[in-house]
């Protein structure tokens, strides 16, 4: 993907923040480079961190609201949009990246979506000195797996097993193009900017090495049971503000229950911690209800801020 005005990801970024948005880099072990976008000037940098498969221009939605009170940082994980793949992709791979980049960055506030919730966490434990605040949207836990039912399991692995095979054969490609639209349909009714924004969804998959780390990503979350645990056993949570929303549409009633429960779980390890639920919200928080999402994190920011208790 290139760089500068040339990038389709800035450009469309770009339409829908005022002052645009920039690209940023680090260059990672074997010379590849971790890349994101940024936008707005106010600190502490608050970084976003995507769900599973997903790139930074997913939250494109809630971007500009966010620029005009932080420097907000999108970034695409190792093997997605314009970030370089990694020879081998780990949990502890995606987490010292995050960690990498929050070096980078300074401490910054980490709001995670989903797989990026987990992660968010996980760099939390490792790097509390540079964790000022979390939020965490729907997040992903490694307890949820069992109440999911075992044919919602059995499709969801058959799907994403067949990811590589639908890009070859062209449908992928189509698949990207819909989930763009309706990406960019929740950003603006400008059907210039929405022609951008659909274009640089498109182009954040282009590759068939993109489309395979949906599938490796996925497959991570899947078999990272056991390490998950002992990061939490071994981990002292910051005392830092969080918040944690958590979705009411779309999941099994018991799903929900036990989703809804772990959440509670995990707000109450931090001193901070407070449990959010979002109503008519599906799994995507920060596109079904943009607001809620936006005034977390403004919430988190003004405790880092020592503006509220």
């Amino acid at each position: 993907m290139n760089t500068g005005a040339q990038d389709p990801v800035v450009a469309a970024l770009s339409s829908l923040v005022p002052n645009g948005v920039d690209r940023g880099q680090l260059t990672r072990e074997s010379g590849r480079h971790l890349r994101w976008v940024a936008a707005g000037t106010a600190t502490p940098p608050v970084v976003l961190v995507s769900g599973a498969g997903e790139v930074g221009l997913d939250w494109a939605v809630v971007l500009p609201s966010l620029a005009e009170t932080a420097r907000v940082i999108a970034y695409d994980r190792a093997g997605l949009g314009a970030s370089d793949p990694t020879s081998r992709l780990t949990l502890d791979s995606q987490v010292r990246d995050l960690v990498a980049l929050l070096d980078n960055v300074g401490p910054a506030v980490l709001v995670g979506h989903s797989w990026g919730g987990l992660l968010a966490q996980l760099a939390a434990f490792a790097r509390p000195d540079h964790t000022l605040g979390l939020v965490l949207l729907d997040p992903f836990h490694e307890d949820t797996t069992a109440e999911v039912p075992l044919a919602v399991r059995v499709s969801s692995n058959l799907l994403f097993n067949a990811i590589p095979v639908l890009k070859v054969i062209g449908l992928f490609d189509r698949i990207a193009a819909n989930m763009g639209r309706t990406l960019a349909e929740r950003c603006t009714n400008d059907p210039e900017i929405q022609a951008l924004v659909t274009e640089a969804y498109r182009a954040s998959y282009r590759t068939s090495a993109q489309v395979a780390t949906i599938r490796a990503e996925n497959r991570l979350a899947n078999a990272c049971t056991r390490e998950v645990r002992a990061a939490r056993a071994r981990s002292t949570a910051p005392d830092v503000p969080m918040r944690i929303l958590t979705a009411t549409r779309g999941k099994p009633p018991a799903l929900r229950q036990r989703s809804g429960d772990l959440a509670d779980e995990t707000a109450a390890v931090f001193a901070r911690g407070v449990h959010e639920v979002v109503p008519d919200s599906g799994h995507y928080i920060h596109k079904d209800q943009p607001a809620a999402v936006v005034e977390a994190v403004r919430a988190v920011l003004a405790q880092v801020d020592g503006k509220a208790p």
